[in-house]
């Protein structure tokens, strides 16, 4: 079996398409590609297989409509751009697909949809009954309500995700460039990798270049990092040009294939190591540290020394080690407001109500290396910061959840 023939056969297959590949350099949408994709997506629905399609372009699509001339920068422009341009796409979109009497259903998220269990559950329900009923869901994210706390960033991350919710086979990045190259495909010496089986791969490739026609927001970084996320789940990814979406999906080879490199994760727990931001950070000593990565322990008040920030409980933080190193990112149990009080004592030195976890080990996912996060870090970010008096303790963990 060559690398590349899991996309060829896979039965389901979310196919992500930047704004570029669907609008006109100065706004608006340009029939003729979208009917190319359409073609090219029927073809392979008519074969059997399940397709999602999650596309960029309303704001792209909306804002000429509104008579502004470039696109927008402000987030209310952006919203309301979005607000007209979703109207005008998924239109243009039914019209297209109806050529081949394919009825499409759209589907617009934000990020609460996916890591809230209920509305996480009902996305999955609406998902899987439009498959069954052989519609094609096209899928944005909620533009006009999303706001920067629930955002997904880019529709690169949706798709990643999407593709995690629906349990898709595939993943198929179409954009306005070929393929991954080691630099800037305008520079010489850039070089196109038809295979990235792991980081490894990924060495030598500087991220700089985000596309030649500046409609879209999600540059090569985002594209990287929704196939980092794919892969991790289990998902084979292929990013292409989108003139060559016919051949994209029949697995040949075009474009960068990005292999498989894990197994599922709790959509929680792929939403924090991808997705999130943290809204603070939590400092631990080094016996939290070996617990918290050696034996997958839950962190508790006892090891952590300092944090910084404000933020209420659930929201997502980073575990920063003693030598600066974010090691982990967490849902925290307590808010910013209660937790200084609590630094550095062990369990039984706490009230009742503060004998649980600061991080439940299935609230945590643990990071490659991110880098040093030096105390000024705070500072630039106007985090406030809450430290020990006293040297902490090192039973920083739950001795038996291990």
């Amino acid at each position: 079996m060559h690398l590349r023939e899991p996309i060829g056969t896979a039965r389901r297959v979310v196919v992500k398409v930047g704004s570029a590949s669907l609008t006109s350099s100065g706004g608006g949408i340009d029939p003729v590609q979208i009917d190319a994709l359409a073609d090219a997506i029927a073809q392979r629905h008519s074969q059997g297989v399940e397709l999602i399609l999650v596309s960029s372009g309303a704001v792209a699509s909306g804002f000429a409509s509104l008579g502004l001339r470039t696109k927008p920068r402000d987030a209310a422009s952006k919203q309301a751009s979005a607000s007209v341009g979703q109207m005008l796409l998924v239109a243009r979109y039914a019209a297209s697909f109806a050529r081949y009497n394919l009825v499409v259903g759209q589907v617009l998220l934000t990020a609460e949809d996916l890591l809230r269990r209920s509305q996480y559950r009902s996305a999955k329900r609406t998902f899987d009954r439009l498959l069954a009923l052989k519609a094609l869901p096209v899928v944005n994210e909620n533009d006009t309500v999303a706001t920067a706390q629930n955002k997904f960033g880019d529709n690169d991350r949706l798709a990643a995700l999407v593709a995690h919710v629906v349990h898709a086979d595939a993943l198929v990045l179409l954009s306005d460039v070929a393929g991954l190259y080691t630099d800037d495909p305008r520079r010489a010496g850039a070089r196109l990798l038809e295979q990235v089986m792991g980081e490894s791969d990924l060495a030598e490739v500087s991220v700089s270049s985000s596309g030649s026609s500046g409609i879209g927001s999600g540059g090569m970084a985002s594209k990287i990092a929704a196939a980092r996320i794919a892969t991790a789940a289990g998902v084979h990814v292929v990013l292409a040009n989108a003139t060559h979406a016919h051949a994209a999906l029949a697995g040949e080879p075009v474009g960068t294939y990005f292999a498989p490199t894990g197994s599922r994760l709790p959509i929680r727990l792929l939403w924090l190591r991808h997705v999130a931001t943290p809204a603070g950070q939590l400092v631990i000593d080094s016996g939290a540290l070996r617990a918290v990565t050696d034996r997958h322990a839950s962190l508790l008040a006892a090891g952590v020394t300092r944090l910084h920030g404000e933020f209420d409980a659930g929201d997502p933080v980073e575990v920063v080690g003693p030598d600066g190193v974010v090691v982990a990112h967490g849902l925290v149990g307590y808010d910013s407001r209660a937790l200084p009080q609590l630094l550095g004592k062990s369990t039984p030195m706490l009230a009742a109500e503060h004998q649980r976890e600061v991080i439940h080990r299935d609230d945590m996912v643990l990071l490659p290396p991110l880098g040093v996060f030096p105390e000024n870090v705070a500072k630039k970010r106007g985090f406030r910061t809450f430290s020990l008096k006293t040297s902490a303790s090192a039973d920083g963990f739950s001795g038996g959840a291990g």
